[in-house]
């Protein structure tokens, strides 16, 4: 019972409840109990497409107002000539390059993880943040990573 791999999901029960982060919570709760009722064969299956249907689930929560009809098209094309929807453009763009960077930095530096995550906990505990996930962190950090070399190159 007391698995190195429980007891790691346990103690991110615990930050989460602490932080009160639900998405944490929620998710180390739902990993217990696939472990502890045998239904580990699921668990390769969430780490292959976990990330895709999380994004599923957001990008449709992010479209709802379309369907509700509370933007219309004209507002959107209006929207691209404005120096905010621009930026919005351009934040977008940089954004989902990050993430894919970041993806690959988690693909070959799983460990990190949890370090993504406690650091999203301090996030919300201090700064009252958002945990989106910890693929926008992945980004983050693997931009600051990028910074960190190449300072690191240019120092020398």
């Amino acid at each position: 019972m007391f698995t190195t791999e429980n007891v790691g999901l346990i103690i991110l029960l615990i930050l989460g409840l602490i932080a009160r982060s639900n998405l944490v919570a929620a998710a180390a709760t739902i990993l217990l109990m696939l472990r502890f009722t045998r239904l580990t064969f699921l668990l390769p299956v969430l780490e292959r497409r976990g990330v895709e249907v999380g994004l599923l689930f957001l990008t449709i929560a992010m479209l709802v107002p379309f369907a509700l009809g509370k933007v219309n098209l004209r507002e959107v094309a209006k929207s691209f000539i404005t120096v905010p929807g621009i930026l919005a453009l351009v934040g977008g763009a940089l954004a989902t390059h990050l993430n894919g960077r970041g993806l690959h930095l988690l693909n070959d530096h799983s460990q990190l993880m949890i370090s993504l995550i406690v650091g999203s906990i301090i996030g919300i505990v201090i700064w009252g943040g958002m945990p989106v996930g910890p693929l926008m962190a992945a980004g983050l950090t693997y931009l600051m990573l990028e910074v960190a070399s190449w300072i690191t190159h240019w120092w020398r």
